[in-house]
């Protein structure tokens, strides 16, 4: 049998067709106005959400709606403060959604741990672990603000400027150190993030490095557990 062909250029590799980008302003079009939204209720940020979808505000009416899987869904929402525990989880999150993808921060918290920026237990600023978006600032922002923070997503989306998601493909090194300092040297997910740079065509120098090192020096393989009766 014939093997077939094997492309080795990432998915968003340079294109030297001219007519390659006819499209791309109709696909970020359409993309902007259909979004899932992840809501991670971290914190307080959390009670804005559902005034914010229902008949009052009515964010629906823009192409927004809620999605309760990572792999569904193009926004992630951490509506509040987030404690050392939670961010763990908030980063596997992150790492199990399809790109392109988007983080909103929403609540000063996420900012710069607004009042519990004394707490050991919660992390200050979400964007040294995750790259954000947007923030929509407040303690806590009215649903008026969350609506006006999606329309403004969206039209960063129709330009082609909702492009953060790239640089945590392109500078993982710098993430996954920060990542590090907070959770210890052990720290691993199971997403293959290095293998999906590659995928993506955005491996560069910041991609790798001594953090990454020490990650592939602890990184243990997934093992499935047992099913046993008792």
């Amino acid at each position: 049998m014939k093997e077939l062909p094997v492309r080795t250029e990432g998915a968003f590799a340079k294109r030297t067709n001219p007519l390659a980008h006819v499209f791309d302003e109709f696909v970020r079009f359409c993309r902007s106005h259909s979004l899932f939204m992840l809501h991670y209720c971290t914190g307080c940020g959390a009670i804005e959400l559902p005034p914010a979808m229902t008949s009052r505000f009515d964010m629906e009416r823009l192409g927004i709606q809620p999605m309760v899987t990572p792999r569904q869904a193009d926004i992630l929402l951490v509506t509040g403060y987030v404690s050392v525990k939670t961010l763990k989880r908030i980063i596997l999150t992150y790492e199990q959604m399809p790109a392109p993808k988007y983080v909103i921060g929403i609540c000063s918290c996420t900012v710069n741990g607004g009042m519990y920026w004394q707490s050991y237990a919660t992390a200050k600023v979400l964007a040294d672990y995750l790259p954000v978006d947007l923030y929509i600032a407040g303690c806590m922002p009215r649903p008026e603000a969350v609506v006006s923070g999606m329309r403004k997503l969206m039209g960063l989306i129709k330009t082609g400027k909702a492009e953060s998601w790239k640089d945590y493909y392109r500078r993982y090194d710098h993430y996954l150190g920060n990542q590090q300092a907070l959770f210890g040297e052990r720290w691993q997910t199971p997403t293959d993030v290095l293998g999906e740079a590659q995928q993506y065509g955005l491996h560069g120098p910041e991609t790798e490095g001594e953090h990454t090192a020490l990650l592939q020096q602890v990184q243990q393989p997934l093992i499935p557990h047992r099913m046993r009766l008792k």
